[in-house]
């Protein structure tokens, strides 16, 4: 089993205004579907809650591991974290790193989540599945967001 999920988008816009989108808690909170409680800084622990239908229930808890303006934007996380009755505190995060690179006008945004294979064997599959799938949907709502 694949312990990789890579995606990527082209969206037409500066580098510079695509990073304060991915940067930017307030604005990664409007396209991603969370109400995030403050600023990203490295080191540091984000959190806040989903607002997306069906997942208000779950929190968003994020760890800022780099963020190397204009290019490169790295956290941590519990992926697919969405029953109520579990306690993931004491799993293994994934690792989910963004690359920007512009070309005339047009940023190329790559997106990587990797350590699935960290996770409980049997989180492993609804994990991948949940967050391939959500990884292109996401994509897609930053380039909307940036993009109007």
């Amino acid at each position: 089993m694949s312990n990789t999920i890579e995606k990527s988008i082209e969206i037409k816009a500066s580098r510079s205004r695509v990073w304060k989108a991915l940067t930017d808690s307030k604005e990664f909170g409007v396209w991603f579907g969370i109400n995030i409680e403050g600023p990203f800084a490295v080191g540091e622990v984000s959190k806040g809650m989903f607002t997306i239908d069906g997942f208000t229930h779950v929190p968003w808890n994020s760890t800022i591991k780099a963020m190397e303006e204009p290019a490169y934007f790295a956290y941590t996380w519990h992926p697919y974290a969405v029953d109520p009755e579990v306690d993931y505190s004491g799993e293994p995060e994934t690792l989910v790193e963004f690359w920007l690179e512009e070309t005339s006008g047009t940023t190329s945004v790559k997106v990587r989540e990797t350590g699935f294979d960290n996770l409980p064997p049997h989180r492993i599959a609804d994990a991948l599945r949940a967050n391939t799938n959500g990884w292109g949907f996401q994509l897609e709502n930053i380039k909307k967001h940036v993009e109007s």
